[in-house]
C-alpha cells in the first residue's frame, strides 16, 4: 500500500507540473528551461509581425545594454539579428535567428543578458498558434551550458525577465501601450 501511494502521490506532482503554462519547466547545474504561454487577441500573423517589427515598442529598456529599447531590432530571417546599436557605433547581437516560418514559429539561439559572458548559450522558440479569434503564444527557452555556481541559478531570473516581455508584448497588441518603464541610467 505504501508504494501505491508514493506512486500516487508522484503521478500527482508530475500531472501538475505538466499542467503548469508557464515558468520554471526544468533546471539543473548544467541548464534551464523556461516556458511562458499568453493569450492574445490578434491573429498569429499579426503578433508575430508585431513581436518582430515592434521589439523597440514592447521590450523593456530596463533590460537593454544600452538603457533604450529603441536600439533593438529583430531581423525575421534564417541568419538574421535580434540586435541592439550601442552609443559611439558599437552593437550587441543577443540572439540569432535559426528558424523564421511567419506567423507560426521563430527560433532563436544566443545568450541574452549576463549569459553572453559565460559558456551558455540557450535556444528561444516562440510559437503562434491560431487560438478562437486570437493567438496562443507560447515561448520556451532551453538553456545549456558552464558557469562555476551551476545555471540553475539563473532561471528563475530568466523566467521572470521572459515572462515580462511576454506580458509587454500582449499589453502593446492589446492596449496600444506596452507600460514602458523609464530607460534606466547609465
Amino acid at each position: 500500500m505504501r508504494m501505491t501511494s508514493a506512486y500516487a502521490v508522484a503521478l500527482l506532482i508530475i500531472s501538475l507540473r505538466q499542467a503548469s503554462p508557464a515558468g520554471v519547466v526544468d533546471s539543473s547545474a548544467g541548464g534551464f528551461t523556461v516556458k511562458e504561454i499568453v493569450s492574445i487577441a490578434a491573429a498569429p500573423a499579426e503578433v508575430y509581425r508585431r513581436m518582430t517589427g515592434d521589439v523597440a515598442h514592447w521590450w523593456n529598456p530596463q533590460h537593454t545594454f544600452s538603457g533604450s529599447s529603441l536600439n533593438l531590432s529583430i531581423d525575421p530571417n534564417a541568419g538574421g539579428c535580434f540586435c541592439e546599436k550601442l552609443p559611439d557605433g558599437g552593437s550587441v547581437r543577443h540572439m540569432v535567428v535559426v528558424y523564421a516560418d511567419p506567423g507560426r514559429v521563430i527560433r532563436l539561439l544566443g545568450g541574452i543578458g549576463p549569459m553572453q559572458a559565460m559558456a551558455a548559450v540557450g535556444s528561444m522558440t516562440w510559437t503562434f498558434a491560431a487560438d478562437g479569434s486570437g493567438t496562443r503564444l507560447e515561448v520556451v527557452y532551453a538553456v545549456g551550458g558552464y558557469s562555476p555556481h551551476g545555471l540553475q541559478r539563473m532561471s528563475v531570473a530568466a523566467d521572470g525577465v521572459l515572462r515580462e516581455q511576454v506580458e509587454r508584448l500582449k499589453r502593446l497588441i492589446e492596449t496600444g501601450d506596452a507600460g514602458n518603464p523609464l530607460p534606466r541610467n547609465k
